[in-house]
Parts: C-alpha cells; structure tokens; sequence
C-alpha cells in the first residue's frame, strides 16, 4: 500500500511540475525592503515529497496557465500557509494551482516574504501584504498575454496565506496613476476572496466593500469558532459570500492524496461556488 501511495504523489509531482511555468519575480530589480538581501530561499521536505519554503527574500509567482479550450477567463493568486515562517508551497500551492488550471481557472502560487522566519526583518503590513498586492497588479498587467479578464482576479489563501487574503480584501490598494513603475498604476483590489481554513486575527476588519468570500475549514480546525464568527460578519455587511465545513477534519489539509472523499472534494465546491457567482462568465 505504501509503495501505491509513493506512486501516485510521484505522479502527482511530476504532472505539477509539467503544467508549471518558470517563476516570475514580482519586481525584476529587486523588491522594495529586500534592498542589500541576497541569500537565496532554503528549501526542506516534508515527507514523502512536499516542499516547504523559507527565507524568501525574492518574492515571485508561479503560474499555472489552463488549457485555453477549458479557458474561463479568470485568474486566482494562491496564498500557501506557514505560520508566516515558511511556505508550504505543494499541498497548499502547487497542487492547488493545477486543480484550478484543469478547472479553467488560471493560478499563480505566490513566494511572499515572510515575516516571521528566524532573523527576518519583514513585516506582515508592510512587505508581505505589499507582496500580494504586487502578485494581482502584475497578473492584471498581463492579462491580455494569459488571456485573463482583470476583473476575474481573485485571491485565496491557507492559513497565514488566509490571513495575506483577508489583509489583501480589507486594505485595498487602488490605482496609483503617478507611480512611476506602470505596474503599479494598477488597482490591487481582488475580484473574490478564498479563505481556506485561514488565520483571521483582529486587525482584519471586514467592510461592506469586501469583495465576495468564500470560507471553508474542518470542524477539527482550532481556528473554527472564529471563522463562523467572521463568516458572520460578512453576512451582516451584506458581502456575497459562502461558508462550508468539513466533519472530522483539522487543519491543514489543501491537497493531499491521502485527503478523504469528503476534504478532497472542496476545490470543487470552490469552482462551483465561482461559477455560481458569476466569476467563470465573462463580463457582460
């Protein structure tokens, strides 16, 4: 059995690592706040096979581009967790991306500096937050090279990444017509919010123009209570939003192969969830 199991994550892998185009850095010339910062990100396993990341100094995105016959049009920036020490870049990016991909959604797994790691200076409010932001402004200007509508960009995010989407949700950052770099002249605000078992503390502070959210985590999760809570809150604002939760799951699931029926079918109440609220039409 274990050697079935081995099999099908190599599989798995090797199918990420086939539909995955090279990284982009999200600032070619270095990031703002990373001056003088070299060292490259480390990198350890989590067995059998999934990458953890740390020690990002050069944030960047990978993406993760749908066959354009299954094209819908719309683009997500996937936000892995970590504590906002590391990036659990497989299970809650990589994996999470090509889902998507084959849904006819494009993705793009976000590397973000993390505030947290051991001697990192970085700040959740000010690089990691400006990271995300960065990530939709940079898909927007180059959406008509990937055949994405820039009002269909969304953001979802896992835990800590949960957190960076919620930040991204409720500080938005609209155009900025005098920047210098033409990027940034555009609006970071994100279609729609993913908020997959997500970290949301106080400072996240929901807002009637919050865009559409959509929530799920398990039962088991110790973040539960403060979901619903949340979940809630969005209601009474009157943001269009959507809530699940898994029986007899904890936290940290994103995709794994050993993910049960009932946790393994969440991307699919997410796409539905997308496409019932108009994000896999085109505008009229």
């Amino acid at each position: 059995m274990k050697s079935i199991v081995a099999s099908l994550c190599a599989a798995v892998l090797l199918a990420v690592a086939a539909s995955a185009a090279d990284p982009i850095l999200l600032w070619p010339k270095g990031a703002p706040g990373s001056e003088g910062k070299t060292a490259p990100e480390t990198m350890r396993i989590n067995p059998p096979d999934e990458e953890v990341v740390s020690k990002v100094n050069a944030p960047s995105i990978t993406p993760f581009l749908p066959d354009p016959a299954k094209a819908t049009g719309a683009a997500v920036i996937i936000i892995p967790g970590g504590g906002h020490k590391e990036i659990w870049v497989t299970h809650e990016g990589y994996r999470v991306a090509q889902a998507l991909a084959d849904r006819g959604v494009a993705a793009f797994v976000l590397k973000y500096r993390l505030a947290y790691a051991d001697g990192s200076t970085y700040k959740v409010m000010d690089h990691s937050l400006a990271d995300v932001q960065r990530a939709i402004r940079l898909v927007k200007s180059r959406s008509a090279e990937w055949k994405i509508d820039p009002a269909r960009v969304g953001v979802m995010g896992f835990s800590a990444g949960g957190h960076l989407t919620a930040l991204a949700g409720t500080h938005i950052a609209l155009e900025n017509p005098k920047a210098a770099d033409p990027i940034d002249r555009l609006s970071a605000r994100p279609a729609f919010l993913g908020l997959i078992y997500a970290y949301l503390p106080a400072e996240v502070v929901f807002k009637a123009d919050t865009p559409p959210s959509f929530f799920i985590f398990g039962d088991k999760d110790n973040v539960t209570t403060g979901q619903v809570n949340r979940y809630i809150e969005v209601q009474k604002l009157g943001v269009p939003s959507e809530i699940h939760i898994l029986s007899g799951v904890a936290h940290g699931f994103g995709i794994r192969p050993t993910n049960p029926p009932q946790v393994a079918i969440w991307p699919t109440l997410l796409v539905n969830w997308l496409d019932a609220s108009g994000f896999l039409q085109p505008k009229p």
